[in-house]
This record gives C-alpha cells, sequence and structure tokens, in this order.
C-alpha cells in the first residue's frame, strides 16, 4: 500500500513540474497555481464579464477556465447576496478590475477579440 502512495505522490510531483506541458485532471487549487502560466503562455485571458477565457485552447487551458470560472461564479453571487445588487454587476466590475490588472503581455477581450494587453 504504501509502494501505490509514494509511486501516486510521485506521479503527481512529476505533473505538477512541467504543469502545463501534459493534459492531465485539474482540480481548483491546481487550476489556480497554474493560472498564471497559462496566462504567460498566452492560453487564457480575462474577459469584460468577469470570467476567464480560453485564447488558445487546449485540454488544461479549458480545465483551467471551467475551474475557476466556477469558483468566480460563486463568490460574485455570494458578494451580490451580501449587498442585495445584481450579479451581472459584481460580473462587470470584476471583469473591469481584471482586465485593468492584467499584465502587459496577457490576452484579454476587447470588443469580442483577444487582443494583448500593451
Amino acid at each position: 500500500m504504501m509502494k501505490y502512495l509514494l509511486t501516486a505522490v510521485l506521479i503527481a510531483f512529476i505533473g505538477l513540474s512541467s504543469p502545463l506541458a501534459q493534459a492531465q485532471q485539474l482540480n481548483l487549487e491546481q487550476s489556480m497555481a497554474q493560472l498564471s502560466d497559462a496566462k504567460e503562455q498566452g492560453l487564457v485571458g480575462e474577459k469584460p464579464d468577469g470570467y476567464l477565457g480560453v485564447v488558445k485552447s487546449t485540454e488544461t487551458a479549458e480545465q483551467i477556465v471551467k475551474h475557476i470560472n466556477e469558483a468566480r461564479r460563486q463568490e460574485y453571487t455570494r458578494i451580490a447576496n451580501n449587498n442585495d445588487i445584481a450579479v451581472a454587476d459584481v460580473e462587470l466590475l470584476a471583469g473591469k478590475r481584471a482586465i485593468e490588472r492584467s499584465k502587459s503581455g496577457h490576452y484579454v477581450k476587447v470588443d469580442g477579440e483577444w487582443k494583448q494587453k500593451p
């Protein structure tokens, strides 16, 4: 049993050492850890609706976007409920801030098109 556990840990460690090199099933924590690399590689970007979008489709990029967007949706809903405002208002404000805070060279969606931020 211990041998199998060590093997599983080793496989997980190897998979995390090159996060975007190979497709693997990701959870939210892993997706969050890989988000910065995915943005640097131009795989994902910020959208004005407060959510991430896939810029260049890979299985890993799609998983990152899926998990993080689910978490964002839950958080936006919580914030909206706590402040008695519409979720759509929270999403738009979050999207505006995310685009403003995006690093130069990262992708953002502007007028329906992906563009690298200057």
